[in-house]
């Protein structure tokens, strides 16, 4: 039975040892056979925590545009210790996110309107839901910014970055 339900919920998609435990004890499955079931599925590969965190960390950033703060979370959610959700999360570095966060930038502003400091505070914003730093967020919002227009670029040119970065409570990168 508990072998059966493993298997069904692997089937929908990779699932982490937290989430199949998770799942065997709301159908009310001893103790003793999930860490039986979940230590034999461990043992044969089918369950592989580090190997299911490096894909989600993959995946879900370049497929959501999301950050390690965002990934590292979700991570959690899952069930995923500290140390391997780090381990998979060292596959991002603050390059690979600045890029991501513009591209995020750029695509937004293709269809964005209204005044340059509305526009600047919504992508900020949709930035820090998708867990980039306060300081990523203005830069990447800045740059795209300063390339869009005239109106555009001067509203830019008076961006601190920095100062709104540490009024936020965060340090210079």
């Amino acid at each position: 039975m508990a072998r059966e339900i493993c298997l069904r919920q692997l089937a929908v998609r990779p699932r982490t040892r937290a989430e199949l435990a998770k799942a065997l004890a709301r159908k009310e499955i001893s103790e003793e056979v999930v860490a039986e079931v979940l230590d034999r599925y461990d043992e044969v590969g089918i369950i592989d925590d580090a190997a299911f965190a490096r894909a989600w960390v993959t995946s879900r950033h370049s497929g959501r545009g999301l950050a390690r703060r965002a990934l590292a979370n979700e991570l959690r959610q899952r069930g995923v210790d500290a140390e391997t959700a780090g381990e998979a999360l060292e596959s991002l570095d603050d390059e690979s996110e600045a890029a991501t966060a513009r591209v995020l930038v750029d695509r937004k502003l293709r269809t964005a309107r209204g005044e340059p400091e509305a526009v600047f505070r919504r992508l900020v914003a949709m930035l820090a839901r998708k867990g980039y730093s306060a300081g990523v967020a203005i830069r990447a919002v800045k740059d795209a910014l300063a390339d869009r227009d005239a109106e555009a670029a001067e509203f830019a040119d008076a961006i601190d970055a920095d100062a709104l970065a540490d009024q936020a409570g965060e340090p210079p990168a």
